[in-house]
């Protein structure tokens, strides 16, 4: 890894990274500041949050800067209030020592007044979220016709956001010999659109796989019942003692419903969603980056921006209608180049959504079942355990005390010291867990399962694949049992043809999660295609109707029926 010293970066900046302990360049830096710094071409740089953008552009950024010009030069749009003071604090992390640098933030939230009257003192950067700048450019209190440069970072989080407007209003306001920079973590289609309208012949860089979740993170999700979600949710997070966590709910209504009742249960936790003031969010997130909070419950656009260290646990108490914001969901644990873990709560209905974002991300996940009371109570006790040995001993402000202590427990055995003093803290979880039912599914059993049809006989799935295509009755249950994630008790009787097959399952109830898992999927390039065959068995012939009335069927159908 090189050092900014390396690449030519000014004296001032060098300083100021070196006191930020930026001692050596992440991959993204490495290989965007070079481009950036020489301020002749457009840019996309793709990379996972986290993983220093920021830097990537705000270095080079306040290398090009004119700080004799009377006009502002660069305009960065950031799709939250929260990332917007995250790179407006960043930045001028940057440019401490070099004080003729002027910068502002634009967002909503706060008093527009004060943001006007910062910008008519004169500005370099403006660092906005799409919102409140157009407010700013109805008014005609700024005028962004001569910036040099401007970037859009998260810029696929903002057209999730419905900001696709917004950002073509201000895009077509500045002035075409300018250069547009774009970050992002995700590539969906909205922002090649916007490159080709926007952008001439960018250079584009990608630090790992476009739309691939970082590799230092570990994705878990745990299947249960819906009414005991927020019982799992607890016990996850019992069975984690020293969690540091995000959990990510989908509207404001349920992220207040679920702080309030972590406070109630005795948890350190918080709400941060959009119904709250800037100084309300403000004293949640000084209070989550101290850490006096444990559990920061948030929705999505609330956690936008988030730049907190050490978040180990990213928690889906919902998961997201979009992939792409798992995507960022997840970014905000494993920050640089730490490792961290998602986690999302499902029930069966879910079990597709998972296998879609792990084709999207090109990344497996790990089914793990939700810890029972023992379990739980074992990672407790052990936790407090670990306590005790780190804790520190103020000798000289103790020592007037111990003669008292000691003849206080002097009838006390030393197992018995030990026992009192465990239970004292660990009592009540000994008694919330003692009788703790199993929240995990039981995938074999009948009356646990989703019902579709309670008077249904068994059901059964057609697939066009079969023995031509590799597959024997091992390799199809598989199959099936990757792309579902369903467990092996859900299948039945398999029957192999030569290009189609018939699979049976034993337990009622998942034909709509197969359907499900099932959409899009490919084979040696070729779509797959199944059906519920259990609507069609009033032909004997046992093909579903579809593939009856396939054409291309018709010589396996007729070999088929002579048999």
């Amino acid at each position: 890894m090189k050092t900014f010293e390396e690449f030519g970066i000014k004296k001032e900046l060098v300083r100021a990274t070196k006191e930020l302990g930026f001692e050596q360049m992440t991959p993204i830096q490495e290989k965007a500041i070079p481009v950036l710094k020489k301020g002749d071409k457009d840019f996309i740089g793709l990379a996972q949050t986290g993983t220093g953008k920021t830097a990537a552009f705000g270095i080079p950024l306040a290398e090009l800067i004119d700080i004799n010009s009377k006009n502002i030069e660069a305009l960065i749009l950031a799709p939250t209030r929260e990332l917007c003071v995250q790179i407006t604090n960043d930045m001028e992390s940057y440019c401490r020592y070099l004080p003729q640098m002027k910068i502002a933030a634009v967002y909503g939230g706060a008093s527009i007044e004060a943001q006007i009257n910062k910008i008519k003192r004169g500005v370099h950067i403006v660092i906005a979220t799409p919102g409140r700048l157009n407010d700013l450019i109805r008014r005609k209190k700024i005028n962004i016709s001569d910036i040099r440069y401007i970037l859009l970072d998260e810029a696929d989080e903002m057209l999730n956001m419905g900001f696709k407007e917004d950002i073509d209003i201000i895009l077509d306001m500045t002035p075409k010999e300018k250069h547009t920079w774009l970050f992002a973590a995700t590539m969906p289609d909205e922002i090649y659109k916007i490159t080709k309208k926007y952008m001439s012949d960018p250079v584009e860089m990608t630090i790992g796989t476009k739309n691939a979740a970082a590799e230092n993170i570990e994705h878990l999700y745990y299947v249960i019942h819906e009414k005991d979600r927020y019982t799992a949710l607890k016990r996850i997070v019992d069975f984690n003692p020293d969690i540091f966590a995000i959990v990510f709910c989908r509207t404001k209504t349920e992220t207040q419903e679920i702080a309030e009742k972590l406070i109630k249960d005795g948890y350190n936790a918080d709400s941060l969603h959009g119904d709250l003031s800037q100084a309300q969010r403000d004293k949640v997130m000084e209070h989550y980056r101290n850490r006096n909070l444990q559990l920061l419950v948030a929705t999505d656009v609330a956690a936008r921006g988030i730049d907190v260290s050490d978040v180990s646990h990213v928690i889906n108490y919902q998961l997201p209608d979009e992939t792409e914001v798992y995507t960022h969901r997840s970014g905000r644990t494993a920050r640089a180049g730490k490792s961290g873990i998602t986690i999302s709560i499902i029930n069966t209905k879910d079990i597709s959504k998972i296998r879609k974002i792990e084709k999207y991300l090109n990344k497996k996940f790990i089914y793990v079942k939700v810890p029972d009371g023992v379990e739980v109570c074992e990672q407790q006790l052990l936790s407090m355990i670990k306590r005790i040995k780190k804790v520190e001993v103020n000798q000289a402000g103790i020592q007037k005390y111990l003669g008292s202590v000691a003849e206080e427990l002097k009838d006390i055995s030393r197992d018995e010291l030990i026992k009192r003093i465990v239970s004292l803290e660990f009592n009540r979880f000994l008694d919330y867990y003692r009788d703790a039912k199993d929240l995990n599914i039981d995938f074999s059993k009948k009356d646990h399962i989703r019902q579709r049809d309670s008077s249904s006989k068994t059901e059964s799935i057609f697939i066009n694949l079969g023995s031509m295509d590799g597959f024997n009755n091992g390799r199809m249950l598989k199959y099936f049992k990757e792309i579902t994630g369903l467990p092996s008790e859900v299948f039945g009787r398999i029957n192999i043809k030569g290009v189609y097959s018939f699979i049976d399952l034993k337990s009622n109830g998942y034909i709509d999660d197969i359907l499900q898992s099932f959409q899009g999927e490919l084979y040696n390039g070729r779509k797959v295609r199944i059906d519920d065959n259990s609507k069609n068995r009033k032909s004997k012939n046992n093909f579903p109707a579809r593939a009856f009335n396939d054409p291309r069927k018709k010589k396996q159908r007729k070999k088929h029926l002579t048999s």
